[in-house]
């Protein structure tokens, strides 16, 4: 199942990337003669100034690097030692907790008639790889929502709606999802090889056996025996909310809805035995950090320059 799920992410993330270079093309390689075309777009919100100037796709997914540096050193910095705390001890009590909390999920899910299975209608595939694959049950819809299809769909969509209205917001926070997705996707891979932990379902002892550094060939082998820590369906949703939350601060449903459809993915996982609750709070945090680092750029004038946007 996992690695069905990475094939079909990647597939996936080329066809968005693709859809995003044509739409950005189209909206911003033109311009009619004589008319002046402004160097950014500027949104005011309360004290908030938002600068979106023409954006473009390989130059944002250039940071990457940079954007896993900070990632890796933020929780480090003395104003984020709070945060760190809050990740590691969450982390701690879930993890000596989670045996005990899935099988809780389990009993109540069963007591409601939420079925644990995955079933899919296969609407389009290329091959093996399944692109659109439409839920069969309540379940099966509550865990896609974390597999990165209805992201990556949301940001097709601002990508031709901001070419077709020439709406550099749209355009740009599309763009900024595909940045964020590209690096919180590869924080979230070096940190499952690093840690090997057993997805619930594959488990061989209560809480799932850890097995750090697996070879590359065995965990490409036996992907599920080694990425269930952290959750990439969980920081793909939380890296969606952020962005959208950060490039669009006066639509203030985003937030409540997008963490409501979060918990509910969440448990939908625990349900089908995908991920353990102590895969969580580090999941979160990097889907956070990594939408933060990409809509803060937004900040500042496109000709200034920072350090650092944590």
């Amino acid at each position: 199942m996992k690695k069905t799920f990475l094939v079909t992410s990647f597939s996936r993330y080329i066809t968005l990337s693709i859809l995003i270079v044509c739409a950005n093309t189209s909206a911003y390689a033109q311009s009619d003669s004589g008319v002046v075309v402004p160097e950014y777009d500027l949104h005011m919100y309360k004290q908030d100034s938002l600068y979106f100037s023409a954006p473009h796709l390989f130059k944002q997914i250039a940071y990457t690097p940079s954007n896993i540096w900070q990632i890796a050193k933020a929780p480090f910095q003395k104003r984020n030692l709070p945060a760190l705390a809050a990740v590691a001890v969450s982390t701690g009590v879930l993890i000596a907790e989670d045996q005990n909390i899935i099988n809780g999920v389990r009993h109540f899910s069963d007591q409601i008639g939420l079925s644990p299975n995955t079933n899919y209608h296969i609407a389009f595939q290329v091959g093996d790889t399944k692109i659109i694959k439409i839920p069969k049950n309540l379940n099966t819809g509550l865990y896609q929502l974390g597999e990165g299809g209805t992201s990556m769909i949301l940001a097709g969509g601002m990508a031709v709606y901001g070419a077709i209205s020439k709406d550099r917001r749209a355009m740009a926070t599309a763009i900024d999802l595909t940045e964020t997705f590209v690096t919180m996707g590869l924080t979230t891979q070096i940190l499952k090889r690093m840690t090997g932990r057993e997805s619930p379902f594959v488990s061989t002892k209560s809480g799932g056996a850890w097995r750090p550094f697996p070879s590359f060939k065995e965990y490409q082998t036996n992907t599920s025996n080694y990425d269930g820590f952290p959750s990439g369906h969980l920081s793909t949703l939380m890296a969606t909310i952020t962005v959208l939350s950060y490039n669009y601060p006066e639509k203030k449903w985003i937030k409540p809805v997008g963490y409501s459809i979060m918990s509910l993915s969440a448990w939908a996982m625990m349900n089908t035995e995908v991920h353990w609750a102590g895969d969580y709070p580090l999941a979160l945090a990097i889907g956070y950090l990594s939408g933060r680092i990409t809509t803060m750029r937004h900040r500042v004038k496109p000709e200034q320059k920072v350090k650092s946007y944590l």
